[in-house]
C-alpha cells in the first residue's frame, strides 16, 4: 500500500499498473499532474501478514492542486501473487 501510494505521490504510473491486479486493472489510466499527494494515513489492516494471501488497508490520502486541498479515503483490498502484492480494488 505505501509503495502504491509513493508511486502515486511521484506519478510513476508503470509502477501502479505493475502491482494492479490483472482482472481489475484498466487498460489506460492517467495521472493528474497538478495533483501533489503529500500525506498517507494507513487507518487499519487486516490480515496482509507474511502466511496470508489477502489483506486489506483502509487509508486516508491527502493531496493538494490548483483546486486547492483534498483527501481519498478507500478501504483497498490486496492478493499476494508469486510473492508480490497486487492490489484488487477499493471503496470509498
Amino acid at each position: 500500500m505505501r509503495s502504491r501510494y509513493s508511486a502515486f505521490a511521484v506519478g510513476d504510473a508503470d509502477y501502479l499498473s505493475a502491482t494492479w491486479h490483472p482482472s481489475t486493472r484498466p487498460t489506460s489510466f492517467t495521472l493528474d499532474p497538478d495533483r501533489r499527494w503529500y500525506r498517507l494515513d494507513v487507518l487499519r489492516t487486516e490480515r496482509g501478514g507474511p502466511s496470508d494471501t489477502e489483506g486489506v488497508v483502509e487509508f486516508r490520502a491527502y493531496h493538494r492542486s490548483a483546486d486547492g486541498k483534498g483527501s481519498q479515503h478507500e478501504v483497498s483490498r490486496f492478493v499476494r501473487e508469486r510473492g508480490r502484492w497486487l492490489y484488487v480494488d477499493g471503496v470509498g
